[in-house]
């Protein structure tokens, strides 16, 4: 029987009588996908499809804290920090199944506005988003999905739009003193153009389907006078969801493709996709860009949300840096730090585990795997599952990642109550063991728990312990413990070529493999300093990149790296 928003009616009871304490961290990191209580979709009751998502999110800062609006989920999330949020069910809510969401800050309110593709559209307002008692200005703008509202410095208001593989990024401008009054003109500002565009090819790994790429996720970010138009591609359920840029001088264009284009893309390693975000100032006026990240197992749209640091160079060019980019990094609150990799490396890859059992298919391997795609499920749910990891090699252990998933799990909605509840224990022999993590008491959802270690531990062996897991079935898709090995990191990668092919699009890049490499990045840029995308590839000594720009020149180099550390760079070569 499916459960309903009632079903932890007793936990809520406990709740009120102050009880349920959820283990109080005080990181200095943060390592994606974000660790929020994501909704539970209501995707269509006949197919009992139940999954999480978290996409399309739209975070903006008001009042030096910020808040985050995302696609389907009955609510939204407040943070002091860009790090620990905490779900706002507002008083008032119009748009219960509000789709691809964007808001805006504005004097003393907080302006918000979700798509409706087959009917009139409101815009939502709140000096105290916290409270979240809405209200609304009536039908403003009508079909239109994706939207997003800027209001400019000097008052001017515009609305920006469009999720097609057909039609453009459009726009409108609003009368602010006629209640944000649609002008009758529509400008049409760019469309795909993946004839030119790799990267805006549809499928995964860009795979150049006879469907075309979709564009949408309008985001518009002004910055020293220059206004940057962000924009998603070529589908979410892929791996190279991510983010592009066109540059201008005014909102209303023309714009000017940015030349290295994606600006967010994250398509290896254990979360994949950085898609449909917004971008944002955080502490210190360092920017953040968030985006989308791909689950799709149970659906297409099952996802997860990303963040990364944001830059803008020295002649304006926007981007992001991805690389290690599911490996922790400095949370935004770290002064001089934030954003920066913690240089902690993946002391589990592929190691040897056990479990106190599996589902047939679903083996314990799963979750060491990097592959947010294979899982673990044990037979029963219950406080007798437990997990363990040989590191084969004492590694000093910084922080571990508990990656949930959602197989068969009967849940719908945003349902209150939910919680996971477990232990984390090392050991240096397998018979004595410290405990790490401490979730014991916890009583909050955590479906993608980051956990950094208050002092790090040396060991070899790594317990996971169940004690609580919400769902019907125990699953986990990424056990991923994070540290510093004792060994020696691989050495420079050596015979390393770049080939742009006859279609100017893709090149293929080859390596000499390394001896004790765990994985390598592959990075390029328009520039030998301007190496601003990478791709991380596993076990492989090989990538076929699919994502350029037909008349660019580009730039590569590559690193290999395992558990005990980073390579040096080979020498950067012109793809040619």
């Amino acid at each position: 029987m499916k459960k309903t928003i009632y079903a932890a009616f007793t936990l809520l009871l406990c709740a009120l009588d102050g009880k349920l304490q959820a283990q109080s961290t005080h990181a200095s990191t943060y390592c994606n996908p974000i660790n929020i209580d994501y909704t539970y979709a209501v995707y269509d009751s006949n197919k009992d499809i139940s999954y999480r998502s978290g996409a399309d999110p739209a975070v903006v800062q008001f009042r030096n804290e910020y808040y985050m609006f995302v696609t389907r989920s009955m609510g939204y999330w407040h943070s002091t920090d860009l790090q620990n949020w905490n779900f706002i069910s507002p008083d008032k809510w119009y748009f219960e199944g509000s789709n691809a969401p964007a808001a805006h800050n504005y004097k003393d309110s907080v302006l918000y506005v979700t798509g409706n593709p087959s009917g009139s559209m409101s815009i939502l307002y709140t000096d105290n988003p916290k409270k979240g008692d809405w209200k609304a200005v009536p039908s403003i703008i009508n079909n239109i999905q994706d939207p997003d509202l800027f209001i400019d410095d000097d008052g001017q208001a515009y609305m920006f739009w469009g999720s097609s593989n057909t039609f453009p990024i459009k726009v409108k401008k609003l009368n602010m003193k006629k209640r944000f009054t649609p002008s009758k003109e529509t400008i049409e500002l760019f469309k795909l153009h993946g004839d030119k565009h790799g990267w805006e090819r549809f499928g995964e790994n860009h795979a150049d389907t006879v469907l075309a790429g979709y564009m949408e996720g309008a985001w518009l970010t002004k910055h020293n006078g220059k206004y940057y138009m962000q924009y998603a591609a070529p589908g979410t359920e892929f791996n190279v969801y991510a983010d592009g840029v066109y540059m201008a001088d005014n909102p209303l264009g023309p714009y000017t493709y940015a030349p290295n284009n994606p600006i967010s893309y994250k398509p290896g390693g254990f979360m994949n996709g950085a898609g449909h975000g917004s971008t944002v100032v955080g502490p210190d006026g360092q920017y953040w860009h968030f985006g989308s990240a791909s689950v799709s197992v149970n659906m297409n749209w099952e996802r997860r949300i990303s963040m990364f640091p944001a830059y803008f160079d020295k002649d304006g060019l926007m981007y992001t840096n991805s690389s290690f980019g599911d490996y922790p990094h400095f949370a935004p609150a770290v002064p001089g730090k934030m954003g920066e990799f913690t240089g902690w490396m993946l002391l589990s890859y592929k190691k040897p585990v056990t479990a106190s059992s599996a589902l047939k298919g679903f083996g314990p391997e799963n979750m060491v795997d990097e592959s947010v795609k294979s899982f673990w499920v044990a037979e029963k749910n219950n406080d007798q599952q437990w997990v363990q990891i040989d590191l084969q090699k004492p590694g000093k252990v910084y922080a571990i990642q508990v990656n949930y998933h959602d197989h068969k799990s009967d849940i719908y909605g945003k349902v209150p109550g939910l919680y996971h509840r477990y232990a984390i224990e090392g050991s240096t022999d397998g018979k004595n063991w410290t405990m790490l993590v401490d979730r014991t008491n916890n009583y909050k959802d955590v479906p993608n728990d980051y956990v950094e270690l208050t002092t790090p531990q040396t060991v070899r062996y790594i317990r996971y312990k169940n004690i609580h897991a919400p769902t019907t079935n125990l699953s986990i898709s990424g056990l991923r413990v994070f540290g510093k090995g004792q060994g020696k990191a691989p050495s420079k990668v050596k015979s390393f070529k770049v080939d742009r092919l006859a279609d100017r699009r893709d090149a293929k890049i080859t390596w000499q493999k390394q001896a004790g490499a765990q994985g390598y990045n592959v990075l390029w840029g328009i520039a030998p300093d301007k190496l601003y995308n990478s791709w991380m590839v596993y076990d492989e000594n090989e990538l076929l990149l699919k994502s350029l720009t037909t008349d660019q020149e580009y730039y590569f180099t590559v690193e290999a790296f395992n558990e005990n550390g980073v390579s040096e760079r080979a020498k950067v070569v012109k793809g040619e």
